[in-house]
């Protein structure tokens, strides 16, 4: 189908920035991209990029073309893939993630390695980073999110509602420096902490048996922009961790990382996989989500209570 594989060529130099390593993706001259663009611009009657001879820049048209044109090139790619293959599951297509880098490094990847694996003809591009995603402006499908997106106009689909985080330390550390009986006994403790920009997170709240609220101010030596350095350092028994639980949930099964605090109640992080419209949501993301929820909700049966 040369209009489904123009306006793939399309998406794929937005993303590149360049006409020539599309062509080379594709396996093509870039004689025959720059006339499935001009046969795209031709149809559409608009100029779609604004040409020089270093750089290819979206015009205004090109960028409003975009947005539609993504989500429904990704359904086009599923409906032929499942054509083409004529059996359940026959995706085909490029799922573009975003991830922060602890869940996606520690539990996404093998995941998504084996959701590949039930459907070959998928290609994956993976961003990973503890920077919140824009979803308007990168080239992202979907974006694992914690937390509720304060922007009312995006869409979240909800993966794992329960979702907490978890207070530990290594047992090397606890050996060294006693364990903590209750959160107020953590202004005494080296406190690990996550900063996303400059606002470092090392303000943690918890709730006793009766509901009461109670923030602790840490005590941080030790602060990093990546969310997989604090649990790091966790393991290596630097000091005492407030992670969400599915970024160590693997350390606290294999015993690297000890639990504290039981009885007490710490703060939720619902995990959502979010997008800037339901068009984002094709079915091959809904059958993406429903993978990893289920994967998630199994995990969530592991955490201490």
């Amino acid at each position: 189908m040369k209009s489904l594989q123009d306006l793939d060529i399309f998406v794929r130099t937005v993303d590149s920035g360049s006409l020539s390593a599309t062509a080379r993706a594709l396996d093509l001259t870039p004689a025959a991209a720059s006339a499935a663009l001009k046969r795209l611009e031709a149809e559409l009657g608009v100029a779609l990029f604004v040409r020089s001879t270093r750089s290819l820049r979206l015009t205004q048209e090109g960028a409003l073309f975009l947005e539609h044109c993504r989500p429904a090139l990704a359904a086009l790619q599923q409906v032929q893939g499942q054509l083409a293959g004529g059996r359940a599951g026959g995706f085909r297509g490029t799922l573009q993630l975003a991830a922060p880098s602890d869940l996606g490094r520690n539990v996404l990847l093998p995941w998504l390695d084996a959701f590949q694996t039930e459907h070959p003809g998928i290609d994956i591009r993976l961003q990973l980073a503890d920077r919140v995603a824009n979803v308007y402006s990168e080239p992202v499908d979907a974006a694992f999110r914690y937390g509720k997106p304060q922007d009312s106009s995006l869409v979240a689909l909800p993966l794992a509602a329960d979702h907490r985080r978890v207070l530990c330390a290594a047992p090397a550390y606890l050996a060294a420096h006693g364990m903590p009986e209750t959160p107020h006994a953590l202004a005494a403790h080296e406190g690990l902490c996550f900063m996303l920009g400059e606002d470092v997170h090392d303000r943690w709240r918890f709730w006793d048996a009766s509901g009461q609220e109670v923030v602790v101010r840490a005590r941080s030596r030790n602060v990093a922009n990546d969310g997989d350095v604090v649990r790091r350092w966790a393991v290596l028994g630097r000091g005492i961790a407030y992670k969400s639980y599915f970024d160590v949930a693997d350390d606290l099964a294999a015993g690297r990382l000890v639990p504290l605090c039981p009885g007490w109640t710490t703060e939720a992080v619902p995990l959502f996989l979010v997008a800037p419209s339901r068009r984002q949501f094709t079915p091959l993301v809904h059958v993406l989500r429903d993978f990893v929820a289920g994967r998630l909700q199994a995990l969530m049966e592991r955490a201490p209570r």
